[in-house]
């Protein structure tokens, strides 16, 4: 999964004793995957602190969601579980952590949330009152990486050339449904199953140097007789 972080200034290095306690699921490394919301997060912190902003792009190995060595956590929504963590969370007047899970996952509780649950916390509006006026607000994703364990399943990537991953696609997959009279999804399934997109996607291998001309030569060289039975016959 490609997440994004969002901030003053551009994180080359992931250092948890930056961060701070009392967030939604605590002291910890936040991303999304949803680039909009880390660049308007960006915004805001590039405003305070007199620059831009810049996000960040990571590689996230989603599977230490199913790995024993990780304690995790998921949250499909926002759901009465996700409410109460939260609500210990920023509720926390500890120093020490309320929990010891690797990573989180779930819903953020955006600025009007996050007021919201002061409220709620304050004794001012019922949990039932809070749930209420949610169910009408889009819900949005966050990850929490909290131990340095957890930083090993993330890793910096250089998000000019994811850009430059995703046009090469499109040209690759629009060039085989010309060519070829494939269907999108067939042209689609043929490019991200292929071994030159593995290879492209390796930042290290700096195959997105090359053009997209050069890359669709390679993977027709690939799928040759692939795509020839997909070909239709007349």
């Amino acid at each position: 999964m490609i997440v994004y972080h969002g901030s003053y200034t551009e994180i080359l290095e992931i250092d948890l004793s930056k961060t701070t306690p009392n967030k939604d699921f605590g002291k910890g490394f936040y991303v999304t995957k949803v680039r909009e919301q880390a660049e308007k997060w960006a915004a805001r912190k590039g405003e305070k602190y007199g620059g831009k902003g810049i996000v960040s792009g990571f590689r996230f190995n989603e599977n230490a969601f199913f790995d024993n060595n990780y304690k995790t956590l998921r949250f499909s929504g926002y759901t009465d579980e996700w409410f109460d963590f939260v609500v210990a969370n920023r509720n926390n007047e500890s120093v020490a952590a309320i929990h010891d899970y690797d990573i989180v996952e779930g819903p953020i509780a955006d600025d009007y949330i996050a007021s919201r649950i002061s409220k709620y916390i304050r004794g001012k509006i019922s949990k039932e009152e809070f749930f209420e006026e949610l169910a009408k607000y889009p819900e949005s994703h966050q990850i929490c990486f909290g131990t340095s364990k957890s930083l090993g399943e993330i890793e910096r990537i250089d998000l000019l050339a994811l850009c430059d991953i995703e046009d090469i696609g499109q040209f690759i997959i629009i060039g085989l449904m010309n060519d070829y009279n494939l269907t999108e999804l067939k042209a689609e399934d043929l490019y991200f199953t292929s071994d030159t997109y593995a290879k492209l996607c390796d930042e290290s291998a700096k195959l997105y140097e090359k053009t997209p001309h050069e890359l669709y030569e390679m993977l027709k060289r690939e799928k040759h007789a692939i795509i020839e039975a997909m070909m239709p016959k007349f």
